[in-house]
């Protein structure tokens, strides 16, 4: 099959004004549940990050959403790395859910904000324990010569917390929480003709919806 060739009819649901939450973060609790219910083995919390350098050059990741607290979405990763940077340098971002075995995505966008050490420490015991080796192996982004120099870090590593199980996280390792200004949920539908709804903060903090033409 051509790549031209490559398409599926999207006819599972629909979306109306009438079936979503008057709250986009309601909204969102409930098809994150449902694509959870019935992911199989897909990760229902990977979504694409996308953020821009402080002259506004983008770039985009998949990532995983850790969690999402006092309306804001939480993930972690290396301070240093280029994500790590370009959000410090430019706190704004936007993220993409996509589950194709529900035929559904949500985009986010707003303003990103560092998480408190404490919660960043907190939610670093809970990884596992290679997962804390890791982040502490890795300097994410930058060049390395070969995969044997990660070996060798990580051997390092591995011999400098031997027998310790409480490994903190590394200085230059951190969270995120993005606050969303706008969420858009989309429903495929049969022709390409898809039904999007969109959620965008007022200057009063209430919540305005509207559809968007696919």
């Amino acid at each position: 099959m051509k790549v031209h060739e490559m398409r599926r009819a999207y006819k599972q649901f629909r979306l109306s004004e009438a079936d979503v939450a008057a709250d986009p973060l309601t909204q969102f609790a409930t098809w994150f549940r449902q694509a959870r219910e019935t992911q199989g083995t897909q990760e229902a919390n990977a979504m694409t990050l996308a953020t821009a350098s402080a002259d506004g050059v983008p770039s985009a990741r998949i990532v995983l959403l850790k969690a999402v607290h006092d309306g804001a979405f939480r993930f972690y990763t290396n301070l240093d790395s280029r994500k790590g940077v370009e959000l410090r340098e430019n706190p704004r971002a936007a993220l993409v859910f996509f589950w194709p075995w529900l035929e559904q995505q949500v985009r986010v966008s707003g303003v990103v904000h560092l998480l408190p050490r404490s919660v960043v420490s907190a939610y670093f015991t809970t990884r596992p324990r290679m997962s804390r080796i890791g982040a502490h192996t890795s300097p994410q982004s930058a060049v390395i010569p070969d995969r044997d120099a990660l070996v060798v870090r990580r051997d390092a590593v591995e011999q400098r917390f031997a027998g310790q199980e409480d490994i903190p996280p590394p200085d230059r390792w951190g969270g995120f929480a993005l606050t969303p200004s706008q969420l858009e949920f989309w429903q495929g539908r049969p022709g390409r003709l898809h039904d999007r709804l969109r959620y965008v903060r007022e200057a009063d903090g209430r919540w305005r919806l509207e559809r968007l033409a696919p």
